[in-house]
């Protein structure tokens, strides 16, 4: 999928099952395997975090692993020179912790799909505006599923909701019903230690949450 059909494959991974892996601490010679027991699993969506000297390479390696099949998403991209190197590397998606209307552009104007996070509903019409194609409410657990179902009533029909930060098998239901309409799954998912099989029960067990 390129150019414009990055949106087209997130726009239909979202209507069918709208859940992020969020894979931090991941060693590029260990990602593909483990990104495999989650996609087996039905999540179509791999994120790997730019905080390492690794996160490039890892992105690389799924893109080669998993292109047609996957989504690679690149995380915690705060600035546009980290949005030129994610495309780079075969990203499709851009997701930031906060707003950077810059970042939002330079997405855009790369053909990707942009995904930045949000704290308040303010910071969400601003993303909106910016055309970025969903929002990540961020951190969730601070932001707490009251807050979400407002604004899942407030912002514009068919604004995609990421709720990230927080989310197991636990609140999966609490935070869908507040209106989130995906969510990123990161240590409830991979830890570093974990093993294939680890990732793998833990990845069925989260869809089965998600699917109750």
């Amino acid at each position: 999928m390129e150019g414009s059909g990055y949106a087209d494959g997130f726009e239909n991974v979202m209507m069918r099952r709208p859940l992020v892996a969020i894979l931090n601490g991941v060693r590029p010679d260990d990602i593909v395997v483990i990104a495999d027991a989650i996609i087996k699993r039905g999540i179509k969506i791999i994120e790997v975090p730019l905080e390492s000297q690794y996160s490039l390479l890892s992105i690389a390696h799924l893109r080669a692993a998993f292109d047609g099949c996957a989504m690679i998403a690149a995380g915690n991209v705060t600035c546009v020179s980290d949005v030129k190197r994610a495309a780079g590397v075969g990203a499709a998606i851009i997701t930031s912790p906060n707003i950077n209307t810059a970042v939002v552009r330079e997405v855009l104007s790369a053909g990707l799909v942009s995904v930045p996070g949000v704290s308040t509903i303010t910071e969400a019409y601003a993303a909106i505006e910016a055309g970025a194609h969903a929002i990540k409410a961020f951190p969730a657990e601070q932001i707490g599923p009251k807050s979400i179902a407002v604004w899942s009533k407030s912002l514009p029909p068919g604004t995609k909701i990421l709720a990230v930060g927080g989310i197991d098998e636990h609140n999966i239901r609490v935070y869908r019903n507040s209106g989130a309409t995906g969510l990123g799954l990161g240590e409830a998912l991979y830890k570093p230690g974990f093993t294939v099989d680890d990732v793998g029960t833990r990845a069925a067990r989260l869809c089965a949450a998600w699917e109750k």
